[in-house]
């Protein structure tokens, strides 16, 4: 095993993807903190307390999982947590670039952090939360691609809105 890892992002809402490599990461890791970012650019449809629920919900049976949130620059976080590696998911070739921008910009300002890519399954190569959102706003079915807590919290804030 290979110390503490955080898998960062905006788990809005989480899906089997992200699911997927939270999993995978726990198998190679000692630790993995999930940490939910706070991003004042996007309008979550889920606060950041109801994602922290869900991802508690969905990785509990993962016994070396920690969910938690953060503000600010990432590499601050992760040194905070006393972490080595960041996490990160690739579902497509469109994904590298913006990933390997901000592995670069980690390594400089936290030389001592690696950043650990890896592809998610092929089968949820495709999913991404907007999508999710977009498909689950019409009453279509997603339970094969998010867990069933997952659906039902996103059954209920549609119904709300």
């Amino acid at each position: 095993m290979a110390g503490i890892a955080v898998c960062p992002g905006s788990f809005d809402p989480v899906t089997y993807g992200h699911l997927d490599i939270i999993t995978r990461g726990a198998n190679v890791f000692d630790k993995v903190i999930v940490a939910v970012l706070h991003n004042r650019n996007k309008q979550p449809m889920f606060s950041v307390a109801e994602r922290i629920e869900l991802l508690k919900d969905v990785t509990g049976h993962l016994p070396n999982v920690e969910v938690d949130s953060f503000n600010g620059l990432l590499i601050d976080y992760v040194k905070q947590k006393q972490a080595k590696t960041i996490i990160r998911g690739l579902r497509a070739v469109s994904d590298f670039e913006y990933e390997m921008q901000a592995a670069s910009i980690n390594k400089k300002l936290g030389p001592e952090i690696e950043t650990f890519f890896m592809m998610t399954n092929n089968q949820y190569s495709y999913l991404s939360s907007s999508i999710v959102k977009e498909v689950a706003k019409y009453e279509a079915d997603v339970s094969d691609i998010v867990p069933e807590t997952v659906e039902k919290a996103l059954r209920k804030k549609f119904s709300q809105s």
